[in-house]
């Protein structure tokens, strides 16, 4: 029985050192910049290299009210979205260069559903589900502050 105990005890060790790091890392080296829209402010971390881009708020169990994450992308495209290891449910925008929100999707935590803009994009903001909605943001409004792409 104390055997078990003892490895019992071990593997909770190991699991807690191995995904820590994982947790640790999402927001190491994010910059973050200020979005607004209407009255609302917006502290969005930038997601502007692929890697960031790709782990995005993975495993993150919570975010503040008016805190995302803006996806920047090199080229406009068909950015698709999805939810893998996405513990928190979200709201998507995808922008257009000007700032105008073309479509917003509501994603559900860690699914594999795809969640696609309606026209070639360089910009995504994810925030927390319904955030958009609950402040009457609809498609044509405009977020300001975006940073331009070089």
């Amino acid at each position: 029985m104390r055997t078990l105990k003892v490895l019992l005890l071990l593997f909770s060790l190991a699991t807690a050192l191995f995904t820590a790091p994982v947790f640790a890392q999402q927001n190491i080296g994010l910059q973050s910049i200020e979005l607004k829209v209407g009255i609302y402010r917006i502290q969005a971390e930038l997601a502007d290299s692929p890697k960031a881009r790709e782990i995005g708020l993975m495993n993150r169990t919570s975010m503040a009210s008016n805190s995302g994450m803006l996806f920047i992308f090199e080229q406009k495209a068909g950015h698709c979205f999805w939810m893998n290891n996405t513990k928190i449910p979200l709201s998507i925008a995808f922008l257009a260069d000007d700032g105008k929100i073309v479509n917003i999707e509501e994603m559900q935590a860690d699914t594999t559903n795809n969640h696609c803009p309606k026209v070639a994009v360089r910009y995504a903001l994810e925030m927390n589900k319904q955030w958009f909605s609950d402040r009457v943001l609809v498609p044509g409004t405009v977020i300001q502050g975006l940073p331009k792409i070089r």
